[in-house]
């Protein structure tokens, strides 16, 4: 298998196993979203030890520590992925896949538009009109959920948050990972001790629940180490693509498992938004033409 294919493997399976999280935090139930970030910061940060001894890059992660601007600003990006995780698995397990799923839509636009605010960065035309026309698609949802979509706001500004401050300190992304654990590491291994203590936890409360709990640890790192190896593979046009694999994965599940409601409002809401991620990706295809034009 030649390295395209390899890297077009890697990043289909990531985005799909992303999608179809909203078929596993359920099963940790009765656990409440807390104690399922508590487990799955605790158990990723195991099971990055682990990968990063094995490949001989402890080391390298130990002396990362000592560097204090670079765990200042980790310790932001370790807030920002628990805002992100606590609200995402409180989504999933409260009926609100479908507005889940909306916030990895909008967050390429949210990405442009952090671009665009804080790094002074020029729009193209057809950003522009990907921008306008999700304006259009959000309002349309406002008005239909009676509110804001605040899960899906909330996720995309999270995420995209700390893939800008991620992108800044240019961090592996298992290293990076497992800094990011070890800082959260003991306020939510406090917090476990402390339902343990009062046996109001789950953990050790049964074989299943207790395996999936600590198998959260394995199931938040491979994703993230398959991705890791296709962006090293493949162009970033064919990343920003495979993206909207998680989102859609995530909507059928919202949809047709979960059965959410979906009225025609809120579909025609969707239908905008996906219009102009159409022209999103549209203007990264012709973009990524036209460097390799110039380049030739």
């Amino acid at each position: 298998m030649n390295n395209h294919k390899t890297g077009l493997l890697f990043g289909v399976s990531a985005y799909v196993l992303w999608g179809a999280f909203p078929l596993y935090w359920p099963l940790l139930e009765p656990a409440s979203a807390l104690e399922i970030v508590s487990h799955r910061a605790v158990w990723t940060l195991v099971f990055c030890l682990i990968i990063l001894a094995i490949t001989k890059s402890l080391r390298a992660t130990i002396t990362t520590l000592k560097r204090p601007r670079v765990v200042a600003k980790l310790f932001l990006t370790t807030v920002l992925i628990s805002i992100n995780w606590l609200v995402y698995i409180w989504a999933t397990n409260n009926g609100h896949v479908v507005e889940a799923s909306l916030g990895y839509y909008i967050n390429p636009l949210i990405i442009i538009g952090f671009g665009v605010i804080l790094l002074k960065e020029k729009m193209r035309v057809l950003q522009w009109c990907a921008v306008g026309i999700a304006s259009v698609g959000v309002l349309v949802l406002t008005i239909d959920y009676g509110r804001l979509p605040w899960v899906a706001l909330a996720l995309a500004i999270s995420w995209g948050s700390y893939g800008l401050v991620k992108k800044q300190l240019g961090l592996g992304a298992l290293e990076g990972l497992a800094i990011e654990t070890l800082i959260a590491s003991l306020p939510y291994l406090l917090y476990l001790l402390y339902i343990g203590n009062k046996s109001t936890g789950q953990f050790g409360h049964g074989v299943g629940i207790t395996i999936l709990l600590v198998s959260a640890g394995a199931i938040t790192a491979i994703p993230l180490l398959l991705f890791n190896g296709s962006t090293t593979r493949l162009p970033l046009t064919v990343i920003g693509l495979l993206q909207y694999i998680t989102p859609t994965i995530q909507f059928s599940i919202g949809v047709w498992v979960r059965h959410e409601d979906m009225p025609t409002a809120r579909w025609v809401g969707f239908f905008i938004i996906w219009i102009a991620l159409t022209t999103l990706a549209l203007d990264l295809v012709r973009s990524s033409r036209a460097v390799n034009n110039r380049v030739a």
